[in-house]
């Protein structure tokens, strides 16, 4: 029998451990593999957007595992999200981006939507894919209601290893967000520990998702599915 390959590629190095610790869990006998390449969001960032550069880089790295075998390649960063669309569409590449799982729970769950982030390289395209995975699997983008927030100064605080202000800024973010939804998104997984601190009491029973185990679920569900292909 067939060992399935799982390639995951990384723009924050400290998340590797934390895939793996799911993986461990969620993929029981998957080959696994992991590439970091921390520069992807960085340029992003700085350009404000995904430069081409950058997006042929990420492809460069698709490839590459494919060919060495990878049944699934996993991109555990949202902000090269589109970037993994496209691909994806126009190469037929088995792909899958970390907030797939994360959007279509959003949108199962609830019309009135929340998202919040540190970047806004990664609100946008968090917010775009929720209206498109709701055109494709849900009730359509003009049945939701969506609000964002964007914490300001958050994700610098948290790369300048300032955690309490960055979890100050996040705690915000929520507060305000979360009286005006049925279910709050986090764009980023680094901000789960700041939601897992909030009051019982102003959570309620809205939930507050995040996308790395919803992500590794989907891995789950892909690697156990015929059909799965490998292109050039």
């Amino acid at each position: 029998m067939t060992v399935p390959r799982l390639t995951s590629i990384h723009t924050v190095g400290t998340l590797v451990p934390v895939f793996g610790a799911l993986a461990d869990e969620l993929l029981p006998g998957v080959e696994r593999a992991d590439v970091v390449d921390e520069a992807l969001l960085g340029e992003a960032i700085a350009a404000g957007h995904i430069p081409p550069a950058t997006a042929a880089r990420l492809e460069t790295h698709v490839r590459t595992a494919l060919d060495d075998g990878a049944d699934l390649v996993l991109v555990t960063c949202s902000s090269m999200g589109p970037v993994v669309d496209a691909l994806a569409e126009t190469h037929g590449w088995p792909l899958l981006r970390i907030d797939e799982a994360l959007a279509d729970r959003a949108i199962e769950t609830s019309r009135r939507i929340g998202v919040i982030a540190t970047l806004a390289t990664t609100l946008e395209p968090t917010v775009d894919l929720i209206r498109r995975r709701a055109d494709r699997v849900g009730p359509g983008a003009d049945a939701l209601e969506i609000r964002s927030v964007l914490c300001e100064g958050a994700f610098a605080a948290l790369k300048a290893g300032r955690l309490d202000e960055h979890d100050a800024l996040v705690r915000a973010g929520l507060e305000q967000l979360l009286p005006l939804v049925d279910v709050v998104v986090l764009a980023q997984a680094s901000m789960a520990r700041v939601a897992a601190t909030l009051d019982p009491a102003m959570t309620g029973d809205r939930p507050i998702l995040a996308s790395p185990r919803l992500g590794m679920e989907r891995v789950a569900e892909r690697l156990g599915s015929p059909g799965e292909r490998r292109d050039g």
